[in-house]
């Protein structure tokens, strides 16, 4: 096979977007290097996440790799599992798959509309879990301001792991935040030793979250589909909402149901195909 020979498929979910490569049919050897070529909006293809589709290592019906736009290894990707899940739902032709990731199991399944709906598992709630670099009996409210002493601009966020690290800030406006100058800062908080996805939550009602995020290792992004699920948690734990919601990110709504009967966190929402493409092989040998 040539190195010429490398497709991708362009996809999104609420304008989160990725390059997808199928690593079953094209192998590749996927370095940092490469990934962030791949990912730079420039001298690329341009993405917020490169998503790899390989073989299945634990009996499901495959499993998902996800690299940040630099180039990072990250474990989970609610939007992405969506995405994948309706390649593979397709391919299969099954009513519901199973997306293998890092961590763990994610089942898709067809919903209304063509919309996808994907199992993201139970929440991780312990301090040592999420992880934390130090305990925190209560994480519901964990101790940690930003802005002025005795006058923050924001504090006490909740955190959660849904397959990564979430920390939620509740306030009154969300658009009011400089997130864009305060997430990176807090992403790279010596409480968070594997960094946090950094996100703003404003309650517009029991049922409907407001919500913006700054995602670790890719910046601000129009949808991240685990902060949707961790803002849902954190807001049920702190009695904000009810336990199933929409959640309004930038690039559009999800529906998240944090169900009682199993301690399963559902999210639903669109799975978008945008265009087929080939790798240039510049990209491939660095000479982009």
């Amino acid at each position: 096979m040539t190195r010429s020979a490398h497709h991708f498929r362009k996809m999104n979910g609420l304008g989160n977007d990725f390059v997808v490569l199928d690593l079953r049919r094209e192998p590749l050897a996927l370095t940092d290097a490469l990934a962030r070529a791949i990912a730079n909006r420039e001298t690329g293809i341009g993405c917020d996440q490169l998503i790899t589709i390989e073989e299945p290592r634990r009996g499901g019906d495959a499993f998902m790799g996800i690299r940040n736009n630099d180039g990072g290894v990250v474990e989970a990707c609610g939007n992405a599992a969506r995405c994948i899940g309706r390649l593979i739902l397709e391919e299969t032709g099954k009513e519901r798959v199973v997306i293998e990731t890092l961590s763990g199991d994610t089942i898709a399944s067809r919903a209304g509309g063509g919309d996808i709906t994907v199992d993201m598992g139970e929440p991780r709630l312990a301090w040592n879990e999420i992880p934390l670099s130090e305990e925190f009996r209560d994480t519901r409210a964990i101790e940690l301001e930003v802005g002025p002493l005795g006058n923050p601009v924001m504090h006490s966020p909740g955190v959660v792991n849904v397959g990564n690290p979430h920390a939620i800030f509740f306030v009154e406006d969300v658009d009011a935040i400089e997130l864009g100058r305060i997430g990176p800062m807090l992403e790279h908080h010596p409480l968070f030793p594997e960094r946090a996805n950094i996100s703003v939550a404003q309650i517009l009602s029991p049922t409907h979250i407001k919500l913006r995020t700054w995602e670790r290792g890719a910046g601000l992004t129009r949808a991240c589909g685990t902060a949707a699920c961790a803002a849902t948690v954190a807001a049920v734990r702190r009695r904000k909402t009810e336990r199933k919601v929409t959640v309004s990110l930038p690039g559009g709504d999800l529906t998240i149901e944090w169900r009682e009967a199993d301690n399963h966190i559902y999210m639903t929402g669109a799975a978008t195909f945008d265009y087929d493409g080939t790798l240039d092989p510049a990209l491939l040998t660095g000479k982009a």
